[in-house]
């Protein structure tokens, strides 16, 4: 009966906790888990020029 195996909630969800909670709380984990992009260096550089020499707006361009 108390067999932690066969338990269906894990044991890091709250009492307290509702189904929409622990959803939520999982889907964040997820997208904190995923491969973040690089923070500066020669990317962040290339990304602020490009941007800052208007190539963003191509209906700007002649």
């Amino acid at each position: 009966m108390s067999d932690p195996e066969n338990d269906p909630t894990p044991p890091t969800t709250t009492p307290e906790e509702s189904p929409v909670q622990r959803a939520l709380r999982l889907k964040n984990a997820r997208i904190e888990a995923r491969p973040k992009p690089p923070r500066g260096g020669r990317f962040q550089r290339e990304q602020a020029a490009r941007v800052a020499s208007g190539q963003s707006k191509p209906w700007m361009k002649k």
